[in-house]
């Protein structure tokens, strides 16, 4: 039996939530739910009952059903305390190195701004499940809509000092469009394009391609890779920083 059973929920055009319970005690938690319903019928779907919302960032489509879940299920809010004025109904704030008590499991947090100030992530060491948000993507980051390119770059440092076998529970499935630009950052890089050719027939099918594992996203997502030498050849960036280099693969994603 896993430590954590999860279950993904599909929501609006590219969302995804994910519902999970720890083996050992009732605690079931919701990461980022946008809508109420589709949560209220998988909850009821498995005779689950709800204790906590865990939130990695504000934006609505992230934060959109907590009231309503808080007012229906009786459960706790738990977010970023940087960012708790922007929380619905928070209830337990957060900061990096806390610990989050989940049942009989724990969460490490980790603050990874870039995408929005305030933005956190929930590794569940032992689970090897780290709920992102919207910091990493399979072969993606977020946008920076409030962060600069060297907040975003160290949030993504941290998922690069994780195991290569932690599962990545990104919150949106932009996985084949994330594909066609990074190749072409990085065309010569093999595995990729064999990954290229991997999520393209997945979402030819309809499959999701998430989760995916941070040895994945170490071997094959450009915004991870800026010290990579085939990367620094195609930008004819040679000897540059990595935030540089980081700030010019999210400036060409953001115009592609």
């Amino acid at each position: 039996m896993d430590i954590l059973e999860i279950h993904q929920i599909p929501v609006l055009n590219d969302n995804y939530l994910y519902l999970f319970k720890d083996s050992q005690t009732d605690a079931v938690g919701i990461v980022d739910p946008a809508e109420a319903e589709p949560v209220l019928e998988k909850l009821e779907e498995l005779g689950w009952k709800l204790t906590h919302i865990i939130n990695t960032h504000h934006h609505w489509d992230h934060t959109g059903a907590n009231l309503e879940l808080k007012e229906k299920t009786g459960c706790i809010v738990v977010g970023a305390k940087k960012d708790a004025a922007r929380i619905p109904g928070i209830d337990i704030m957060l900061e990096e190195g806390d610990i989050f008590e989940f049942g009989s499991q724990t969460a490490q947090i980790l603050e990874t701004s870039g995408h929005t100030i305030g933005h956190i992530t929930y590794w569940f060491e032992e689970a090897d499940a780290l709920f992102c948000g919207d910091t990493l993507f399979a072969l993606g980051c977020g946008r920076l809509f409030e962060g600069s390119p060297a907040q975003m770059w160290d949030s993504l440092k941290k998922f690069l000092a994780l195991p290569d076998d932690t599962k990545v529970y990104c919150a949106h499935e932009y996985t084949e469009a994330n594909a066609r630009f990074a190749i072409t950052i990085e065309p010569k890089n093999t595995r990729l394009m064999a990954r290229f050719d991997e999520i393209m027939a997945k979402r030819a099918k309809n499959i999701p391609t998430v989760p995916t594992t941070i040895g994945e996203e170490r071997s094959t997502n450009p915004f991870l890779r800026p010290d990579s030498p085939d990367v620094l050849e195609e930008l004819n960036m040679a000897g540059a920083d990595p935030v540089s280099v980081f700030a010019e693969i999210r400036h060409r994603k953001d115009t592609f």
